[in-house]
């Protein structure tokens, strides 16, 4: 059967950008062409030159193997537009992914992919000692200098972190790569991954956050860093305000381009493409791709390779054992978990919840109990969120209550609980992947409701397992 990835389900497109025709010379529109097509684009009807409205997308690899359709396989899970016939929608979408080429280069060494040896130097120091799937497969079409378009649930940031140390001139201190992120707490863990990495290479890289003047970014800006890490409102402000020079950029990023599509930062996206240089080398990750980060690819980049994970492959060797608990509201929920520190004997574990507002009231909650608890989220600055991992692993704190761990890749414990369970299964899967511990197989309880019920067949799909509910003596399971 024809491998099939991630699928991406992104909001709704009700606008284009661009005319959809310089995609293969690296002509960015103009901006006055980028305002008209802009405008005329709410005018497209359902037969216009816009993608389809509203409908998930998947990505494929592009062989097949026993003789599966490539349409059918691209269609699973898209949500149709009913004013257009599926075989008119088969069509566009086949087509549609079969524009991308794919590339099939693996490495399974980090030796093998002819990097520097002062870039070795840092992805050994900063303890990778063999690469991960979308290491094998990504990092050396960035290196040779390929636009790529990259998917993955995991390993993206040293991935481009890599591409964009293997290609920087040490020899000027201007800036010369852009990389975009959806969070403040992603850029600054994007910068420290790339400042660890290339620590004997002597690069410089600066995360520029909302929150401190202008004057001052510029400042910083100016100041030889060869990498700049933004968030995609940040960067915008000072590319306009030539706070950030634009000359010398010849790579452009963005990271988890799904969550920054889908959160209304499209717009700001095509503006900042408008204010860089023609040639550049554009790469793009994401867990999963929508048809706005898709379309984003088509126009902008220039012959683009796709590089894919297959899911299956991914999750070769993820051996969690998982188990959901009854639990109908937040008063249950939390005698529930009492329950199980008692039953467990309070190990190392990490709560995963959905909303900040939810962190600091759970943490005292847990703590007036006399459990030690640390709280992590995106609110709180990279240096508490830092203290608050490193309290965990040093066993200062027996429990994190969290939002997210974005980088901290090295972090295990031997149980992950999702007090809220995740809306999306990959959210649900980087989630549990926490969960292991030297010698022993992870455990992952989730609480669910009977409202959570169809997120949970969902999320038993995606990951191909069935869950249990928890038996009672939990405490064998460990």
């Amino acid at each position: 059967m024809a491998e099939t990835a991630l699928l991406g389900k992104g909001p709704e497109s009700t606008e284009e950008f661009g005319d959809g025709e310089n995609k293969d010379n690296n002509v960015r529109t103009s901006t006055a062409d980028y305002t008209r097509n802009k405008t005329a684009a709410k005018t497209l009807g359902a037969e216009g030159a816009q993608s389809i409205k509203g409908s998930s997308a998947c990505m494929i690899r592009v062989t097949q193997t026993k003789g599966v359709d490539v349409a059918a396989t691209v269609l699973e899970g898209a949500r149709f537009d009913g004013k257009q016939p599926v075989s008119k929608m088969t069509t566009r979408l086949t087509q549609f992914y079969e524009e991308f080429n794919t590339y099939n280069e693996i490495h399974d060494s980090f030796v093998e992919m002819g990097l520097r040896e002062n870039l070795l130097k840092g992805i050994y120091a900063y303890g990778l000692a063999m690469p991960s799937a979308i290491h094998r497969r990504g990092i050396v079409p960035f290196c040779k200098g390929l636009d790529v378009i990259q998917q993955s649930l995991s390993g993206t940031t040293v991935t481009l972190a890599c591409g964009v140390l293997q290609r920087l001139d040490y020899g000027s201190t201007e800036c010369q790569a852009l990389v975009l992120v959806p969070t403040r707490d992603l850029a600054q863990e994007t910068e420290k991954v790339i400042g660890a990495l290339g620590q004997w290479l002597g690069v410089k890289a600066h995360a520029c956050l909302g929150g401190t003047s202008i004057r001052e970014e510029k400042q910083i800006s100016s100041s030889s860093n060869q990498v700049i890490v933004a968030t995609p409102g940040r960067a915008l402000n000072m590319l306009t305000r030539r706070a950030l020079c634009p000359d010398n950029i010849r790579m452009f990023v963005l990271d988890e381009a799904d969550e920054i599509l889908a959160g209304g930062l499209k717009n700001q996206i095509y503006d900042i493409i408008q204010l860089l240089p023609a040639k550049i080398l554009f790469a793009v990750f994401s867990t999963a791709m929508s048809n706005e980060a898709l379309e984003l690819c088509r126009k902008c980049m220039n012959k683009p390779m796709k590089v894919i994970v297959p899911k299956d492959e991914e999750l070769e060797g993820f051996s969690v054992k998982q188990f959901y608990v009854k639990a109908e509201n937040e008063e249950s929920k939390f005698q529930k978990l009492c329950d199980l520190f008692d039953t467990m004997a309070v190990m190392q574990n990490i709560i995963f919840v959905n909303a900040r507002r939810k962190v600091k009231p759970l943490t005292e909650k847990i703590r007036g109990r006399g459990y030690t608890v640390s709280a992590s989220h995106g609110g709180m600055d990279q240096h508490s969120r830092d203290a608050a991992v490193q309290d965990l692993q040093s066993g200062s704190s027996r429990v994190l209550v969290t939002t997210d761990l974005h980088g901290a890749d090295a972090l295990q414990v031997p149980v992950v609980i999702n007090y809220d369970l995740p809306a999306q299964p990959v959210q649900y899967l980087r989630n549990v992947r926490r969960s292991g511990h030297p010698g022993g197989i992870g455990v992952a309880i989730s609480f669910v409701a009977r409202a959570d019920e169809r997120v949970l067949s969902g999320i038993q799909r995606f990951c191909n397992t069935q869950m249990a509910e928890l038996p009672s003596n939990v405490a064998d399971l460990l």
